[in-house]
């Protein structure tokens, strides 16, 4: 596989030194590149009985060309399809392939947390099991990953997508860069790839909000995105709802950021500032015309305002605490009901064919 740079790639360097270093290839008897890099595929599975075996079809070739040891860890979310038992017989079909049935439905971010724990080589990688994200596109993600890396998002060109679910997508990515505090959240996609060692940061991590991009800046730094295809969905419909994105930017903001809580701030100092210059507004006109201000509509108008930043700012305190009380009863992320293929006891996988 030729190594293509960064230069090549058009992805922005963010301060890290490209070199050639970070790839890890070795050479056959004949002289020829082969990959030494060792790579778990996560894939979150919800109602996809029809898009899976497909996707695991065009899987394998590209595994057998980018890594010389890999996995594929399918994570069953609740679905209410046949989902499991396919992911069963794929798993007899391909020895690399590991099934994780959860309990219930969880949520994507979830049962993504689930998988990566499980991941046992030195790269991980997720992808949807919808085949939007073409398997194809995999090597974009690694090779900018061996220049350096220790995350790479797969940016979609252009969304498949309707315009409310785009709409309430550029949401949760605006959400998600105001809590990251980085430009590169704009461009975060659930087609990753990233070092093992990143999730370091997040073991001991136990809570039933995920977000697996905030979790990643835990540990790791170096982010960048290359532009991928992405293709329109072919088998199924989407679970992800605009109303389901929304509730998952909220869930950002709230369970990972203190940014609300500066806005609660920010309107209470603000209406504080009002309350004083319309006070201030009462005197002086009482003093030069000799008489207050007549009507009713003026002091109701007053008291529904101050009335309803008070509202907005116990709203906000209240899904902060909604958070803390959530927290406190040590609910897990996900529960296993069972998993088929596990690893064995030495580590080593056989690349499957």
């Amino acid at each position: 596989m030729a190594h293509l740079t960064m230069r090549d790639r058009g992805i922005g360097a963010a301060g890290v030194d490209p070199s050639p270093q970070h790839a890890r290839v070795s050479r056959d008897a004949d002289g020829r590149a082969t990959p030494s890099r060792s790579l778990s595929v996560v894939v979150p599975v919800y109602n996809s009985e029809a898009s899976l075996p497909l996707l695991c079809e065009r899987l394998a070739p590209v595994l057998q060309r980018v890594s010389a040891m890999y996995e594929v860890i399918l994570v069953n979310d609740g679905s209410h399809d046949a989902s499991w038992r396919v992911i069963e017989n794929l798993t007899r079909r391909y020895d690399w392939i590991r099934g994780i049935d959860l309990m219930r439905n969880y949520g994507q971010h979830n049962a993504l947390l689930c998988g990566v724990r499980a991941a046992r080589y030195d790269v991980i990688a997720t992808i949807d099991d919808d085949l939007q994200h073409p398997p194809e596109e995999l090597p974009v993600l690694l090779d900018a990953l061996d220049a350096g890396f220790d995350v790479v998002y797969g940016a979609p060109r252009a969304q498949q997508h309707g315009f409310l679910r785009n709409a309430a997508s550029r949401v949760t990515k605006l959400a998600l860069q105001a809590t990251l505090g980085a430009q590169t959240a704009r461009q975060v996609s659930a087609f990753r790839a990233f070092r093992a060692t990143v999730r370091d940061a997040f073991t001991e991590y136990r809570n039933t909000y995920v977000s697996l991009d905030v979790l990643l800046t835990w540990g790791a730094q170096r982010f960048t995105a290359v532009p991928v295809r992405h293709d329109s969905r072919a088998i199924g419909t989407s679970a992800y709802s605009v109303f389901k994105l929304l509730r998952h930017a909220l869930n950002m903001m709230t369970g990972f950021s203190t940014i609300p809580l500066r806005l609660a701030s920010l309107v209470g100092f603000t209406f504080t500032l009002f309350g004083i210059g319309v006070l201030a507004y009462v005197l002086i006109r009482y003093f030069v015309s000799g008489g207050s201000i007549p009507g009713f509509p003026f002091l109701a108008s007053i008291i529904a305002i101050f009335s309803g930043a008070q509202l907005f700012a116990l709203g906000i305190l209240g899904e902060y605490l909604a958070r803390m009380h959530t927290r406190l009863m040590d609910r897990p992320s996900y529960v296993v009901r069972t998993s088929v293929q596990d690893a064995p006891e030495d580590g080593r996988s056989s690349r499957g064919e």
